[in-house]
């Protein structure tokens, strides 16, 4: 059974920082860390004691973490950025918080002795006799120490502490990843070895002037010595334990959303009779009135967690090859239950966002290749727009005009020709893109245009149909887009103050253009005017695009089963910087290349522009690590290595530099996901590089040393491209159903002899034999229904509501029972953690 652990975070704003400045202001950004490893940097808000960054994370981590830090930092142009202040958060402090954190949090200082990290390796035995007491401390090793000196690295050694004597290893040079086997012995007296007493093991970095500096602790209570076996492994380096301050407020305050999802994925089998009622609900669709398991899942959705669910939902459908039938579904039910066609798909149904994901989910890569080159447009002129007189700054003007400040009328009218030119490329570069729209999205798209004109035949609803279809095309994909580029990651930043409104003025046109310009000149924002005539003049350019979209056969539309993306499609491409690890031993600005790299499901390719005719490529399948290379390996900032493994057992490293640490982590997950199926991944590497005849990391000479940290293959950023994940999916429509289930088992009507089912506890190692209960539940579900029927047919009682409700009972009964049956078999995999737990001395 595999643990998922998933870290949502949103750095919203900041308010009342100090100014680091001399104008009198800050520059703040912030970093964020997961375990002291940075995972993501926010945008510069330049000149601002109360920034706004309005920027969210999604991190997968298997293997869980400790703590998750905020540092605002004030950038500077010519020295080093200076520290604002810092939020750490541990991880039970975010599980405590069930439906997440949002609030304000007071800034701290920053602490260098609470500012640790790494692991060390050890091996502790307490050896007794009639004579004396020893104890042993084997000190093998540490990983990934905090860089103390001005080098990057550090020098330490390690302190073994017990009452007030004390043993020390010797110092290891300039490495962060020391290696030292020593063996540390102390002869403990009788009345020292107490219940309480305890042994600490401090990590120190060595420094010739001046004080060490303190890199780590760990305490050990002694009585853990005396059991079996004898105490060994890894143990995480924990801080001083000085208490922080907040300084009262007086650094500022960041406001926060964060919240932590943690699962225990079961084995596959266990998840499969609730796949299965999922796929009948669509495969065999009840009548509209009738209830089916997904139409239950709706019900006990709130608005929170719809989004999630139908995110979910959609790629369950994906995996299962049903995304089409499952989209049908829920249409028909919202287009059946809509008299007015005027409120057509305006709540935030279950519908409404499983089509809006669905789109994210297998249009995102068409989405990028429409808008790109627009939105990179626009962000590289950054033109001074407004068409609101209230808003309209003359002082701003003058990248208009060199003659002096312009006038009110020709700002608004230079404003209006920009905004046609770029509102015209949008939609020629939409109404154009017909080729390139996954054909998955054009077939849901041409069930949602025959449910629609099924429902509304008359004339005067005639734009209905392409309402429905452009309400989701436009409104909720393109013009969001439009509006926040990065959020779609069609460019790494937030857009400026001057772009941002340039771009909202688009996002409103566009949406005007979905509308089929039937709303215009009805809102109060008549200085909108000026692009009406346009707007209306494309409204024919869209209808008949929209004609051309639906107009696929679904049998030839090539959809596959399991597939999101075909092999072929570019998950992610740019420039890099690249170096061989065996290329010669150059100055470092001249090993490294800049090169243009494509990554696909198959392969990750290079040339030397986009549009090289020659391309190397190396196999994703060969790919067995992709990880960060520490700054001293080459005394460069945001380098990866790509490891590979040839056929005949050699592995090749190729080093890639990126421009900041944001499109590192994208590089970095980018991979990880397309290769995360391979078989031969690595459970080490060198964060250094092999330079001068040894690791930069850990100073061994051999080329073919085992690796001194441990990998992070699994640890990605959460994005549209997230490969389908079956188990983790279904646990999460499990948990939805279980916080459900008390307003599950309320019936709507009375209905005798329908008694809730209770089926056995089933065995953990058994799941995949489960099917004999499931049919047992099953049984006497239909049996419970059979009895309902006759008593309400010997009455003659028998009734349409009646009905509906037995049928309702007989599908409450069924998904209750595998709702119960998860449970259960949840319940034994979490009694067996705890036995197995209490087995451990202490954790790795």
């Amino acid at each position: 059974m595999a643990k998922n652990t998933s870290l949502y975070f949103r750095i919203v704003e900041g308010r009342n920082l100090p100014a680091k400045d001399v104008s009198g202001t800050s520059d703040p950004y912030c970093i964020v860390k997961v375990d002291n490893e940075v995972v993501a940097r926010t945008a510069t808000v330049w000149k601002n004691l109360n920034p706004f960054w309005g920027e969210e994370f999604t991190l997968h981590l298997p293997m869980g973490f400790h703590t998750l830090s905020f540092y605002v930092m004030d950038e500077d142009t010519i020295s080093h950025d200076d520290v604002i202040g810092k939020i750490s958060l541990s991880k039970e402090a975010i599980a405590s918080q069930s439906k997440g954190l949002d609030s304000w949090l007071n800034l701290r200082r920053v602490d260098p002795d609470e500012e640790v990290q790494g692991e060390i390796h050890l091996e502790l035995e307490l050896q007794r006799d009639p004579l004396r007491t020893t104890l042993r401390c084997h000190v093998i090793e540490a990983r990934d120490l905090a860089p103390r000196d001005i080098s990057g690295t550090s020098d330490p050694f390690a302190r073994v502490i017990f009452n007030s004597r004390s043993a020390e290893t010797s110092i290891i040079k300039r490495t962060r990843f020391p290696h030292w086997d020593e063996l540390l012995e102390m002869e403990l007296e009788q009345g020292e070895v107490t219940e309480d007493a305890s042994l600490t093991l401090e990590v120190w970095d060595w420094d010739m002037v001046g004080r060490n500096d303190f890199l780590g602790k760990v305490e050990i209570p002694l009585r853990r010595l005396w059991k079996t076996p004898v105490p060994q492994g890894w143990f995480r380096l924990m801080p001083m334990g000085t208490t922080e301050e907040d300084a009262g407020g007086k650094l500022g305050a960041l406001r926060l959303k964060v919240r932590l999802v943690e699962e225990r994925i079961l084995p596959s089998a266990c998840y499969q009779p609730l796949i299965d009622l999922l796929a009948e609900s669509v495969i065999s669709p009840a009548e509209e009135d009738d209830v089916s398991p997904l139409t239950l899942l709706e019900d006990v959705t709130t608005a929170e967690s719809r989004q999630d669910v139908a995110m979910t939902l959609v790629k369950i459908y994906l995996g299962q090859g049903l995304v089409v039938p499952f989209l049908d579904y829920l249409n028909t039910r919202e287009v059946n239950r809509t008299s007015d066609p005027n409120t057509l798909f305006r709540s935030n149904s279950l519908a409404s966002k499983a089509m809006e994901q669905f789109m994210k989910a297998v249009g995102m890569l068409y989405l990028h290749e429409v808008l790109k080159p627009i939105v990179n447009r626009i962000f590289e002129e950054k033109k001074y727009i407004e068409l609101d007189p209230s808003k309209i700054e003359l002082n701003r003007t003058r990248r208009i005009s060199f003659k002096g400040v312009a006038s009110e009328s020709e700002v608004r009218d230079t404003s209006v020709e920009l905004l046609q030119e770029y509102l015209t490329c949008i939609v020629d570069s939409i109404v154009g893109s017909l080729a390139r729209c996954p054909p998955v999205m054009r077939v849901a798209f041409k069930h949602l245009h025959r449910r629609v004109e099924e429902q509304f035949p008359e004339p005067e609803n005639e734009d209905v149909k392409y309402l429905a279809i452009s309400g989701f095309f436009f409104l909720r994909f393109f013009a969001p887009a439009v509006l926040t580029p990065k959020l779609f990651h069609l460019r790494d930043q937030h857009a400026d103050t001057q772009t941002g409104r340039t771009l909202l003025l688009l996002a409103k046109a566009v949406q005007s253009v979905g509308n089929l310009g039937l709303q215009l000149g009805h809102g109060k924002e008549q200085w909108m005017a000026p692009l009406h005539p346009l707007i209306l003049r494309s409204v024919t350019a869209v209808k008949d695009f929209l004609d051309k979209l639906i107009d696929i056969d679904q049998d030839n539309a090539g959809i596959t089963a399991r597939a999101v993306f075909l092999p072929s499609v570019t998950l992610k491409e740019g420039f890099l910087h690249k170096r061989k690890a065996d290329s010669p031993q150059l100055l470092t600005r001249f090993a490294f290349k800049k090169r243009y790299f494509w990554l696909s499901s198959e392969s990750l390719s290079y040339a030397k522009s986009p549009d090289w005719q020659v391309r190397c490529s190396i196999p994703v399948q060969r790919v067995c690590a992709v990880e960060r290379v520490d700054e001293t390996a080459f005394q460069l900032q945001h380098v990866m290595q790509v490891v590979t493994q040839e056929g005949d057992g050699q592995t090749h490293i190729m080093y890639l530099q990126c421009k900041n640490v944001n499109e590192l982590n994208q590089w970095l997950s980018a991979i990880r996901k397309a290769s995360i199926d391979n078989a031969a991944m690595l459970s080490s590497f060198h964060p250094g590089a092999h330079r001068s005849g040894r690791w930069t990391c850990c100073q061994q000479t051999d080329r073919t040393a085992q690796g001194c940290s441990r990998t992070h293959s699994a640890v990605t950023l959460g994005d549209w491209s997230d490969p389908l994940d079956p188990d983790a999916e279904a646990q999460t429509i499990y948990k939805q159903l279980l916080h459900g289930r008390d307003e599950l088992s309320v019936p709507m009507f009375t209905v005798p002899c329908a008694p809730t089912p209770t089926p056995n506890p089933p065995n953990p190692r058994l799941c995949g034999n489960r099917s004999q209960n499931q049919d047992s539940l099953e049984a006497e579900a239909a049996v419970a229904g059979k009895r309902s029927s006759s008593a309400l047919s010997s009455e003659g009682a028998e009734s349409s509501q009646h009905l509906r409700a037995e049928r309702r009972w007989e599908v409450v009964s069924r998904l209750l029972a595998v709702v119960q049956d998860l449970e259960q078999t949840h319940l034994a995999f979490q009694r067996r953690e705890t036995e197995d737990a209490a087995n451990h001395i202490l954790p790795p």
